[in-house]
């Protein structure tokens, strides 16, 4: 991917991917295999190059706020309390707040998408609780392959779903998780992808 137009944002990128690497090994490259499926979407949408510059940061810094969640919460095994879930759920904010130390309208619209991408469509998400078209479409676009990558993920609390299952799954939150219309661009990307599971 180029990065004409952001080059300010390369060096932050690759800086906070690697410190995420050294925090979260599996967190890491979620972020990359995410950042793979959203610039496929991006591409099938037809969106301009700075916008796909933006989409490819954002994406693979969406959860690069998990490097301030505690050991406790971040490496739980198991199910969350509502506590470590609140906690957890700040990763979102954390991320926005990462991206604003840096200058520029590039780093302020990554610090939205990535700020967004747990806004369910229908408005029941977070940090905002924003609806429809109200979230950024960079954000939209993030938060339908961060769900398809985390269910096709094997971790130590769920196993990893079938490809066929995810989709099922996914299909049925329509309208209620994601934009009907990006999912739609989603699952007919992911059909031709090396990232799609069996």
């Amino acid at each position: 991917m180029p990065w004409k137009g952001i080059s300010s944002l390369k060096p932050l990128s690759m800086t906070l991917a690697a410190a995420l690497h050294e925090r979260d090994e599996y967190t890491f490259h979620h972020g990359n295999r995410v950042m793979r499926m959203a610039l496929a979407v991006g591409r099938r949408l037809g969106l301009v190059l700075p916008e796909l510059n933006r989409l490819h940061v954002a994406a693979l810094l969406h959860d690069v706020g998990k490097i301030g969640i505690p050991d406790e919460v971040l490496l739980k095994p198991g199910a969350f309390d509502e506590p470590q879930r609140t906690i957890m759920r700040s990763h979102a904010d954390r991320g926005e707040k990462l991206l604003r130390t840096f200058a520029g309208e590039d780093a302020e619209q990554v610090a939205i998408a990535i700020r967004h991408h747990h806004e369910d469509f229908d408005g029941t998400g977070y940090p905002d609780n924003l609806d429809r078209e109200n979230i950024p479409v960079l954000s939209r676009i993030i938060s339908i392959a961060d769900n398809y990558d985390a269910m096709a993920s094997k971790r130590v609390y769920h196993r990893a779903c079938n490809h066929d299952h995810i989709v099922g799954v996914m299909l049925d939150k329509s309208g209620q998780k994601h934009d009907p219309y990006l999912l739609r661009k989603f699952l007919e990307m992911i059909e031709h992808s090396p990232l799609r599971v069996s």
